[in-house]
């Protein structure tokens, strides 16, 4: 009798056991089903926006350049061709920063994107985000880290996803930040690495409800990127999300930002010689 109340018993384990594995696949299949129809979505959103932008600026740089070939050598006014030289210049910009913005959606084609995961000092890759930040801030405007880690504490992240999180959010930070000071403070919480860029300005926190799906359905959505934050915050929402993590912008105060992401991130000597 025992054996057969133990023999059951197992059987019921079993088809517990059975009933959430079965469940936790049919969730990750409609998740991963669902990302793909979202790539899919992207793909032709941003195939119709792209042909837009793109060919604006080289149709006016073939015009312009006609117009240099067809002046005769001995007729051609310096002033003018400095003018049609300005535009062709002006348009070729306009066509890198077209490039960087494909360059960076490509990391979102996917439903699974790769990572190559690199094992980096912490406080270096910190001060290598200060550094470049200090390049694009005003002349009033401090940028200063914080931190209760240790100088020898090395993290696991993919750094080409970190420089593109971090540097869209500390250009947001400078843009909005016209006197005071700009401060990264990182730590370790909840098995994962917490970073809060926290800035005497006022960014627009309303713009986070936009993911990088609806910013490519608007209308002239990468000729407007350049000029607006939403694209860097779309951008950094997808990284997050990818990374499993959190992001928050909080400017309840009226006076200051504070920006904070998180996500799973495995750290060793994180207080190694404190």
């Amino acid at each position: 009798m025992l054996f057969w109340n133990i023999l059951i018993l197992l059987l019921l384990l079993f088809g517990v056991a059975l009933y959430f594995i079965r469940d936790y696949y049919e969730q990750r299949i409609k998740k991963e089903m669902d990302r793909a129809q979202k790539s899919e979505t992207l793909k032709s959103v941003f195939l119709a926006n792209a042909s837009h932008s793109l060919r604006a600026p080289l149709k006016a740089i073939q015009g312009y350049s006609k117009m240099i070939l067809s002046e005769q050598p001995d007729t051609m006014n310096t002033a003018q061709v400095k003018e049609l030289a300005g535009h062709i210049n002006k348009n070729t910009e306009q066509l890198i920063d077209f490039v960087a913005q494909l360059l960076e959606l490509s990391n979102f084609e996917g439903s699974l994107p790769s990572f190559t995961l690199l094992q980096v000092n912490l406080a270096e890759l910190m001060a290598s985000y200060r550094r470049e930040t200090l390049n694009i801030t005003r002349p009033d405007v401090s940028v200063r880290m914080r931190t209760d880690l240790s100088p020898y504490c090395k993290a696991l992240l993919d750094t080409n996803f970190m420089h593109q999180l971090m540097m869209h959010l500390l250009t947001i930070a400078a843009q909005n930040t016209p006197q005071g000071e700009i401060v990264i403070n990182y730590t370790s919480e909840r098995k994962g690495l917490k970073v809060t860029i926290s800035y005497t300005g006022v960014a627009q926190a309303e713009l986070m409800s936009s993911d990088i799906y609806a910013f490519l359905q608007k209308e002239d959505a990468l000729a407007s990127a350049k000029n607006t934050p939403e694209f860097g915050l779309s951008i950094c929402k997808a990284i997050i999300d990818i990374l499993g993590g959190d992001l928050d912008i909080d400017t309840t105060n009226g006076r200051k930002t504070v920006a904070t992401i998180w996500f799973p991130c495995r750290m060793v000597d994180r207080y190694k010689g404190m």
